[in-house]
């Protein structure tokens, strides 16, 4: 998995600084290989659809991945009769590729992109990105999966696309509901962290962006989505079921063994209501009680058949102290991973040797109680026995989620909370920068310091002059790394979302099932 280096922390979400009137809000990516006869219908009805509804300036960007076709030369026909369509061409195939590439080097706010064959109804992108523009989200997906999604496919894709989604959830706890939907967006920030800790370039590349994003607490908003199967789609289902598969198994053995940076995407929620101080209720209690108890039930299952076995050839002494040692390592193993959120090595010593501290006292609990039941009767029964510890162990059991709590895995938050980074902007700069509390106090005393917002730009004229962008020239080969856009800034301004009328249709969105 990739572990390179990000600029950083995410800023707190917000309202969308935009630059110049010249640039775009929204840039909408098409990949295509061999689609010269669909390309060009599908360029001219987004881009007409996007020109009547979307209030705000859009780009569409055609990623031609290695097509040996006539494709390239239908997408510079179409940049140069269509201002506000840019082609850009790789000499390797893979959406994951050209999807990274692009989005890389983009200067708009908000990245998408669609399937060249259109099977989503367009109607879905404005709820799509609506929800990025305004702040409240940092990805949005198409769901063809919804209850109140409307689809039209054969029953082999629809088996195939629900079996798949149903091999996320069980291994990766994948809480989405629709990964392979050809629609999705994400907010320009999110994806310069995001895009280099990625490591598929083919179909899995949607799949691993949304568990990384998920298990990094990003949010995710899904819109149902009207979808018609596209009959003469080139995929290849068994090679992309088997790329995906060990994709899966990939991404899920990163995250067991915690390699993943995904610190980095952790947001400083300005208004997120878990930051709130609160009296009397302790952060995070709940979710730790429920992953104590999970572990805590299998750790007790685990330690009763260990020390049935080891009763079987030692004494009930022995053969507690045993299965005490044993369960108790793997018992803070799976506390420090599950219930407190502890990844990697750092400390793994140190909280294993508390470990056994906590462990000590639960021997001294069980062994006392053992050392009772044999001085009230001299051969207990073996149930009995069994008894006494369970009991023995339950008031263990409290006392070592007290001291996990307190002691072993202890939440630094509080003693952080001085030295905090916060996001702001820096009246020197156009660009997001990172200040001391204290600097941020103090922008807030001097507010005449502060630039004034200035409204998002609108949709340019025809004649007007585009923003700069890539050099699309066909003549030589355009190379970009993930994540080298990632110093691009944007001007200090917020969006103000417009009204756009809901009656705004097209006529010629009611699609045929070809």
């Amino acid at each position: 998995m990739r572990t390179d280096s990000s600029p950083g922390n995410l800023p707190a979400r917000e309202h969308l600084p935009a630059g110049s009137a010249g640039t775009p809000v929204l840039d909408v990516v098409i990949p295509v290989y061999n689609e010269e006869k669909d390309l060009q219908p599908c360029v001219v009805r987004l881009h007409e659809h996007l020109k009547r509804t979307f209030p705000y300036a859009f780009r569409i960007t055609v990623a031609d991945n290695a097509s040996t076709d006539t494709t390239p030369q239908v997408a510079a026909r179409l940049e140069s009769e269509i201002p506000e369509v840019r082609s850009f061409r790789l000499e390797q195939k893979g959406r994951g590729r050209a999807l990274r590439t692009v989005w890389s080097a983009s200067d708009a706010p908000i990245l998408a992109y669609m399937d060249v064959d259109l099977s989503t109804d367009l109607n879905a992108l404005l709820p799509l990105v609506a929800p990025l523009i305004s702040g409240h989200s940092d990805l949005a997906i198409g769901s063809r999966l919804a209850r109140s999604s409307r689809v039209v496919r054969g029953a082999k894709r629809e088996f195939i696309s629900r079996t798949y989604n149903l091999i996320l959830r069980g291994s990766l706890q994948a809480r989405f509901s629709d990964a392979q939907c050809g629609f999705k967006a994400i907010r320009r920030d999110v994806a310069q962290v995001l895009l280099p800790l990625i490591e598929d370039t083919g179909w899995f590349f949607d799949t691993e962006m949304l568990v990384l994003a998920e298990r990094a607490g990003l949010r995710i908003h899904e819109v149902p989505v009207d979808w018609v199967d596209d009959p003469n789609s080139t995929v290849h289902i068994v090679k992309t079921a088997t790329d995906d598969l060990k994709g899966v198994w990939r991404v899920g053995r990163a995250l067991a063994t915690g390699s993943l940076p995904l610190d980095r995407l952790a947001r400083p929620f300005g208004d997120d209501p878990r930051d709130r101080d609160l009296t009397d209720v302790p952060k995070g209690l709940a979710r730790q009680l429920v992953g104590f108890c999970v572990v805590g039930a299998l750790s007790t299952l685990f330690y009763l058949l260990l020390y049935s076995g080891f009763r079987s050839f030692s004494g009930s002494q022995i053969a507690n102290a045993l299965a005490l040692l044993v369960s108790a390592v793997a018992n803070t193993a799976a506390n420090r991973r599950l219930t407190f959120g502890v990844r990697g090595r750092g400390s793994a010593v140190r909280h294993q040797a508390q470990g056994l501290v906590v462990f000590g006292i639960g021997l001294a609990l069980t062994s006392g109680s053992l050392a009772a039941l044999n001085a009230a009767t001299s051969s207990p029964a073996h149930s009995t026995e069994l008894a006494v510890l369970i009991a023995a162990n339950l008031a263990a059991t409290v006392l070592r989620f007290l001291l996990f709590r307190a002691w072993v895995f202890p939440d630094r938050r509080d003693e952080t909370a001085a030295s905090t980074v916060v996001a702001s902007h820096n009246p020197a700069s156009p660009t997001y920068g990172t200040t001391t509390a204290a600097h941020h106090q103090h922008q807030h005393q001097h507010p005449h310091q502060q630039h004034p917002h200035t409204p998002l730009p609108q949709r340019p004229n025809a004649t007007a002059p585009q923003a700069p962008y890539i050099n699309y020239d066909h003549n030589q080969t355009n190379e970009f790394r993930a994540g080298e856009a990632a110093d691009r800034t944007w001007g200090d301004a917020t969006m103000q979302l417009q009204a756009v009328r809901p009656h705004d249709h097209d006529p010629r969105d009611t699609r045929d099932a070809r």
